[in-house]
């Protein structure tokens, strides 16, 4: 799927993500694009669709945020931009939460591709100008 958007259809493209992971059974979608692209946003309104009761908040700093939804399932939300290489990644046990079967959201996926499995759901975003986005949702 391919489309422009903008960022007051937020909630309706979190859906679409949502259907998508639900058709193609992947647990775990990469969020690529530049700063500012809207990632967290999109994160943020897929977890708020799907009932988290937690405050969703970019991991930065903790590189792993756990949320928990009201019917108590866990969402793992990881922000991989301050890893130095993909041993960091590796020490943190990353392959462990992507083979857990729990919806995985990541951002800033590229250090980690060689540890994401094959049927990884691919979202990209581009900036149009400050309210529009372009999407691009890559199915394995």
């Amino acid at each position: 799927m391919e489309k422009s958007f903008s960022l007051n259809q937020i909630e309706q493209i979190a859906d679409e993500i949502i259907q998508t992971i639900k058709q193609t059974g992947s647990p775990i979608v990469a969020f690529y694009g530049k700063m500012g692209s809207g990632k967290t946003t999109l994160i943020k309104a897929i977890c708020t669709r799907l009932g988290v009761v937690d405050i969703v908040q970019s991991p930065t700093f903790a590189i792993i945020n756990q949320y928990m939804t009201e019917s108590g399932l866990s969402i793992y939300h990881f922000d991989f931009y301050r890893l130095n290489n993909i041993d960091d990644a590796i020490n943190l046990g990353v392959e462990d939460y992507f083979y857990s079967g729990d919806l995985c959201l990541i951002e800033w996926p590229e250090i980690v591709e060689p540890l994401l499995p094959s049927n990884t759901l691919r979202v990209k975003l581009q900036i149009i100008d400050h309210t529009h986005r372009k999407i691009v949702i890559n199915a394995a």
